[in-house]
């Protein structure tokens, strides 16, 4: 019988390839060797023969579709963005995509953003490493000390500059319960925190429990300590944080954002900060990516603000979950199985 032949431009673990290899015409270019996207023409080229496309970011456009005889589109990604999902299935072509493969690694990096504000963790190292609360000695200028809590240096005293806030019996806000929110309600209520959770999917019943409880929004924004997004795109979550929201919000409030820019005003976010309205907020992401040199986020004006060039999901693990999933696929596939990554 002749093996199905399989062209992979993802990016994929390498170590987990075998089985598609011991089992399938495998081929593999673009990002997978060389972290280049294909252009349409070429990519059409490319795909004549083939019965299987596992991409990451190559655009599978209609005219791909239609100009090539795939029978399986797999696409590395938490949502098959850069695939016609729509063209695919007029042709009867299943595409496959990988949800939840940076789950862990996005709630993870949530609470990291969260700490990092609420412990002014990125300031306190700042101020070590551009010299303003350390000595000028070049060596050890005296003996060994113990249990020293350090006092003012230079013009800097760290034990109260950069006294934060305590995570312990605090209330933390999460906007949408999916698995990313859930992922981060667990991590925070292992720290004390009580969890407010705000999301219209997601039942009551499915989220009321001991420190748990599920509240509207305008709740949520009055009684969280913190408030941490974890929300799509949609036309009701687009700038729902805005000049109104953060004037509801605790003056000893923080925001923080690794979801999706789309759902901040950021300029109302930057008065916010600027009159310190709210205590602080850390970002991951924006909206305009990459950020310039003249947003007042990183212009300097601003003491209360963490920010992170969009990496939350960029932990190495992810990339061996994406492969282990579509290499699952593709034997389901392969053996008549039930695929279980299907975009609707």
């Amino acid at each position: 019988m002749e093996k199905l032949k399989i062209l992979l431009t993802a990016e994929a673990d390498a170590s987990e390839l075998g089985p598609l290899y011991e089992n399938f015409d495998l081929e593999t270019c673009g990002w997978f060797e060389n972290q280049t996207v294909i252009p349409e023409d070429e990519l059409i080229a490319r795909l004549q023969g083939k019965d299987i496309y596992v991409t990451s970011y190559d655009v599978v456009s209609k005219r791909v579709i239609d100009e090539t005889n795939l029978k399986l589109i797999i696409c590395t990604r938490g949502n098959p963005v850069n695939v016609d999902v729509a063209a695919a299935k007029e042709k009867g072509i299943p595409v496959v995509y990988t949800p939840n493969r940076n789950t862990d690694a996005t709630a993870e990096f949530a609470v990291g953003l969260l700490l990092s504000i609420a412990r002014k963790i990125p300031f306190a190292y700042q101020a070590i490493m551009n010299g303003l609360c350390i000595t000028d000695d070049a060596q050890r200028p005296g003996p060994l000390k113990k249990d020293v809590t350090w006092g003012k240096v230079k013009q800097v005293h760290p034990y109260t500059d950069f006294k934060g806030a305590q995570l312990k019996n605090k209330t933390v806000g999460i906007v949408g319960y999916g698995n990313i929110g859930r992922k981060v309600a667990k991590i925070l209520s292992g720290f004390g925190m009580y969890i407010l959770v705000f999301d219209p999917y997601v039942p009551r019943i499915d989220i009321d429990a001991p420190g748990f409880r599920k509240v509207d929004f305008d709740t949520l924004v009055r009684e969280s300590d913190f408030i941490t997004c974890h929300t799509k795109i949609t036309d009701s979550t687009r700038g729902i944080f805005n000049a109104e929201t953060f004037s509801k919000m605790k003056p000893t409030a923080y925001f923080i954002n690794n979801s999706r820019g789309a759902i901040c005003d950021e300029w109302a976010l930057v008065d916010a900060l600027r009159e310190h309205k709210i205590a602080g907020a850390a970002l991951d992401v924006f909206e305009y990516e990459p950020l310039y040199a003249g947003h007042p986020f990183i212009s300097g004006e601003l003491d209360n603000i963490v920010v992170t060039p969009h990496i939350s999901g960029a932990a190495e693990e992810i990339i061996t979950n994406h492969t282990l999933m579509f290499v699952d696929e593709i034997l389901h596939f392969a053996k008549g199985e039930p695929l279980i990554f299907t975009a609707k």
